[in-house]
This record gives structure tokens, sequence and C-alpha cells, in this order.
């Protein structure tokens, strides 16, 4: 049997695209390559679309994809394939999976950055050994998430956007309202909160932590105050949901026990008699949304193959 063509994996967020291929009968991801977002307020999505046409040229160096598939952060509407709203890129209701599919001469599948990612994570990563109810919270340059009834998603558009939550202390957001708890949690968060603090530049939340570890206090009360508003955003989360489960992916999870512990003690003194979710690291790192991008153009290659059977 001829080898299959390779699939194109395409994965946006807040601050960087990461893009990969994957190739031969096992479908192996191959070397990520990352690029930053070149464009923070084009609404049309124009100035992406052509930064992501160089990237996809870039990392296939010749070879023509037999599918691909295109995460995008924010709001998204998979079933119209448009990118309603993304705070951090300015997109409103962009039409850039359909344009990118034409200008590539390819099949594009299209999903939501954090959504495939929580998806790749829960059949192939921390998810695997189930739970009633699951949230995946990925905290980068922004906060999102997305929870799971079992193993189905919560999958409508503008679910989500625990980032986009009001809490205690929560500032002026690039959203357009007031409070939002990736002003103050976020990895950009973190690192705004201590220049506030101290008057000191940092270069991002990792230096917030060290100086914390140091004894710093205004690096401490940064970090405190980021862990305090992610608790209280859970526990609305543990309220509504029943969540028996926490799945935290994205940079700030890098962290590991320095934010999961003081996290989960935060969660437990606010729940009075509801239990207390397990609250783990995600185990696929950072290349998950490319796991997860995989998964939906291996989906749209056999839909393909099928029509291509049918009588």
């Amino acid at each position: 049997m001829p080898e299959r063509a390779p699939l194109l994996l395409l994965d946006v967020g807040g601050t960087d695209i990461k893009a990969a291929v994957a190739r031969g009968a096992g479908r192996e991801l191959g070397p990520a390559l990352r690029r930053g977002v070149l464009a923070h307020a084009d609404s049309s999505g124009q100035a992406l679309l052509s930064q992501l046409a160089g990237i996809a040229s870039e990392v296939l160096d010749g070879e023509r994809p037999g599918a691909a598939a295109l995460l995008l952060p924010g709001i998204v509407d998979t079933r119209r394939r448009r990118a309603v709203f993304s705070a951090n890129l300015g997109l409103r209701d962009a039409a850039i999976p359909d344009a990118l599919a034409e200008r590539l001469g390819v099949p594009l599948a299209f999903g939501h950055d954090v959504g495939t990612a929580a998806e790749a994570e829960l059949a192939e990563g921390a998810g695997r050994d189930g739970a009633a109810c699951t949230l995946v919270v990925v905290i980068g340059t922004g906060i999102a998430s997305t929870a799971f009834i079992g193993e189905r998603r919560v999958d409508v558009p503008g679910a989500g956007e625990l980032g986009h939550v009001p809490v205690p202390g929560g500032l002026a957001c690039s959203c357009g309202a007031t409070g939002c708890l990736e002003t103050i949690a976020s990895a950009a968060g973190i690192a705004r909160a201590y220049e506030r603090l101290s008057g000191e530049a940092v270069q991002g939340a990792k230096q917030v932590l060290d100086r914390a570890q140091a004894g710093d206090p205004a690096a401490a009360a940064a970090w405190e105050q980021a862990v305090e508003a992610l608790a209280f955003a859970l526990h609305w989360s543990v309220g509504l949901l029943g969540v028996d489960r926490v799945i935290v992916g994205g940079g700030l999870s890098e962290a590991g026990e320095s934010l999961l512990t003081p996290l989960r003690a935060a969660l437990a003194e606010r729940l009075s008699f509801m239990p207390a979710p397990a609250i783990v690291p995600a185990r696929l790192g950072g290349d998950a949304g490319l796991v997860g991008a995989r998964r939906l153009a291996l989906a749209l290659e056999a839909s393909l193959d099928a029509e291509e059977e049918r009588p």
C-alpha cells in the first residue's frame, strides 16, 4: 500500500503559532515549528491568514498534504467555520478556515485550540482514567477551559471562557470587560501584577515565581493573588458542574506543584461541604494542540476516504 500523504497541523494561540507535519503509517508528529503571531488587531484575519499560508509552506517544504487541521483561540463556531471573537488576536467573525483551505488547496478540519487540545488530553493524556466531570484549564497568555461530562465535551460557542469571568481584584481586560480572571491569573497577568507591585519589569511568570521562592514579597503577593483568583473561579465551576477532576495545562502548568499545591489548598478552603476535585497537571505538554489537530485531520481523512468508497 502506498504511503499516505502527510497531514498539515496548525495550532494558533494567543501569542504563538505551532505547526507540524504528521507523516508515515503511524502519522508520527514531526518537529514543531513555532512562530510568534505577527498581527493582533486585524479583525478580518487577513494578516493571520497570510502568515498561516507562509508557515504552511515552510513546514511542508514542497510536500503536498492530504488533509490539514487548523485550531484557533477565543470563541469559534465550528459549524459555520468562523473565528467569532478572540480578545488576544482581535478576530471578529473571521472566515479564516475556508479561506486557508482554498489558498492551500487542501481539505481542512477546524477546531478550538483549547477544546481540541483538551480532547487529546482526555483521550491520550491525563484524562485516560476517567472522571464524572473534568475541567481542563489552560493557562498561558490568557486562560481558557473546556468541560467534559464523562467523555463528552461541552461544545457550544462561548463555552469555556473561564479567563473572562469576573473575580475579586480583576482589572480592565482587552475583551472590554473589567474584572476578568486572566488579567491577574494568566502568565501575562502575573508578570504585570508583579510589575505594578514592585515597579520592576520581568520577563514572565517564571521569573515572578523564582523571585517569590527567593523571598521577594511583591512576587509572593502576585503569585498568591493569582492562586486565590483561580481558586475563586474553580469554586464556581465545582458548584455549577460538580467537577471532580481539574487538569491544568498551558505554560503556567510548568510551575508544577508550586502552582498546584497552593491551588488545591485554596480551593479546598473555599468548598465547605462540596468534595474537592483532583487537580492534576496535563501530560501532553506544549504539543497537546498539535496532537488534537492530528486527531481532527485523521477524522477528516477518514471521512474523505468513506466518501470515495461510496458507490
